[in-house]
């Protein structure tokens, strides 16, 4: 069990990776952006010695300055903590979210290093032009059998957001809501917060040094 969810995580990251760095203020169709961006991101990867090295501030700097801004954060969020997000105060829900970016740019940035001769694969998307969310299934090919990896989109003022990535059949914010409900069941929405600013912490200590 252990492995596997090791290996899940490792698969979200390469999804968070590969997958959203918008590069046009137009809205592009979700599967296309998809297919735009993933190889650009793939490719940046590629060529850079340091990420490939496992350059951990390099790597974060990465994902938070081209992954991160276009997943929505507040819905992943709100999906991972279920129905007590409706009961924090809105103050608890930004910092809920900030510890909750700040612990998935950490967990998954590492993950990039894995990039080695994957390229992405699409499937015929099925939606229509009025849909407003949409599922984008892909399928990550190199050595080994294809990764399945799908995503959540949400088509938005800005564009087309991420907001949740499948990994074998498991949904990324699904990973974490049992957790999260545990933890607030024992310590309240203020526990969770702690919780995780403290892992985030622990985290961050080594890159310090």
């Amino acid at each position: 069990m252990l492995f596997k969810s090791v290996l899940v995580r490792g698969l979200a990251a390469l999804a968070l990776g590969v997958s959203l760095t918008a590069q046009a203020a137009d809205i592009t169709a979700p599967d296309a952006l998809i297919r735009q961006v993933s190889t650009d991101v793939i490719d940046s990867v590629k060529s850079d010695k340091a990420i490939q090295g496992g350059d951990v501030q390099k790597i974060i700097a990465l994902v938070d300055a081209k992954v991160m801004p276009h997943i929505n954060f507040q819905r992943m969020t709100a999906t991972a903590t279920g129905r007590f997000w409706r009961q924090a105060s809105p103050e608890q829900q930004k910092r809920l979210q900030d510890e909750f970016k700040t612990l998935l740019v950490r967990t998954y940035a590492g993950a990039l290093t894995q990039v080695k001769d994957q390229t992405i694969s699409l499937k015929p998307l099925r939606a229509s032009a009025e849909d407003i969310e949409v599922v984008v299934r892909t399928e990550v090919r190199g050595k080994g059998d294809p990764i399945q990896l799908d995503y959540r989109l949400e088509k938005s003022a800005g564009g087309w957001k991420i907001y949740d990535v499948n990994v074998l059949g498991i949904w990324l914010a699904d990973q974490y809501k049992n957790s999260f409900a545990q933890e607030i069941g024992a310590n309240g929405i203020d526990g969770l917060i702690k919780m995780l600013a403290d892992k985030n912490q622990k985290a961050a200590a080594p890159a310090a040094k």
